[in-house]
């Protein structure tokens, strides 16, 4: 898969065939459009191009800012894999977002040498989201390109947004989120120094930073997790939260990894989210917390054995 940051700069002699969105997780929902994009590329002979915008239109143009399921790296990597041709990446800034209607579809036709285009029936597009797909296939006409629609009632049989599958993740709600993702819910991040609270009390933990602050956290609480480090796969349980028992005030995120001795600092290590456990409580003192991590640590293992080693 080729990648190109910015339409101005793809250009394509051969015919294509795209689709476009923001894409944010690359659900079930997005994979059906896509799936479609490449049949049709293959039964017409067309290049396929996906046509992305980073960052999400609505933190540049809308009146609430909204968190991302997947930062850009984990969507190239998750694009990589559906076999497309071509992934461009918009800068979605100001100026792109007052480029006219009839401007962008310009850019599109001679760029990209567009013959097909499929888009959603809600579909709508230019300065203040102005066009609609009426507007859409009149341009096809003078611009000689067709548009493929997806009908209302392919998107209702679908029923999956990545709106629903924030408010899930934000709820803790990882089972839903991640059978509307259909794959697991994830962060990846580098492994920076605690306070060696967990070592302290028998449970030490790996403190994880992420640098794109647009990725969204789930809830605060316990999660049981697996963790993926130098091509080897381990379970563990995170906890994201302020640690209210030791009285700290900065929010972390780290995993306690189940037989695992390794110097992790410095690294990059990827985490899976697999099942909600708790909410993070405060405990009076340490042993109290360290008997609620035993029981925690039992719950996931519980969980392990009867999910996925049967």
């Amino acid at each position: 898969m080729k990648v190109t940051k910015g339409l101005k700069n793809a250009h394509s002699s051969y015919p294509t065939i795209l689709t476009l969105g923001t894409f944010d997780g690359i659900h079930q929902g997005h994979k059906t459009i896509i799936s479609k994009l490449i049949g049709e590329s293959k039964k017409n002979n067309l290049r396929s191009i996906i046509l992305t915008f980073f960052p999400h239109p609505r933190n540049v143009v809308g009146s609430e800012k909204i968190k991302s399921i997947s930062t850009l790296d984990e969507k190239i990597e998750i694009f990589s894999k559906l076999e497309i041709d071509e992934l461009i990446i918009q800068n979605f800034d100001k100026s792109f977002s007052n480029m006219s209607a009839e401007e962008f579809v310009k850019l599109l036709v001679d760029n990209l040498n567009l013959k097909k285009i499929i888009v959603g029936y809600n579909h709508r597009f230019g300065k203040n989201r102005s066009a609609d797909i009426s507007v859409l296939k009149d341009f096809s006409l003078k611009y000689n390109f067709e548009v493929v629609e997806i009908k209302a009632f392919e998107v209702e049989k679908i029923k999956i947004s990545s709106t629903k599958i924030r408010n899930a993740i934000k709820e803790g709600n990882i089972n839903v989120c991640n059978s509307y993702l259909g794959y697991n819910f994830n962060i990846n991040g580098i492994v920076v120094k605690g306070k060696s609270i967990g070592k302290s009390i028998g449970f030490p933990t790996a403190n994880i930073n992420i640098d794109e602050e647009y990725k969204i956290i789930p809830k605060n609480g316990v999660y049981l997790v697996l963790c993926f480090f130098e091509r080897n796969k381990y379970y563990g349980m995170m906890n994201i939260g302020f640690n209210p028992t030791f009285g700290s005030n900065k929010k972390s995120i780290e995993v306690n990894i189940f037989d695992f001795n390794k110097d992790l600092y410095g690294k990059n290590i990827k985490i899976e989210f697999l099942k909600f456990i708790r909410d993070e409580i405060k405990f009076d003192n340490a042993e109290m917390l360290k008997n609620q991590l035993n029981i925690d640590r039992e719950n996931c293992i519980k969980h392990i054995n009867s999910t996925y080693n049967n």
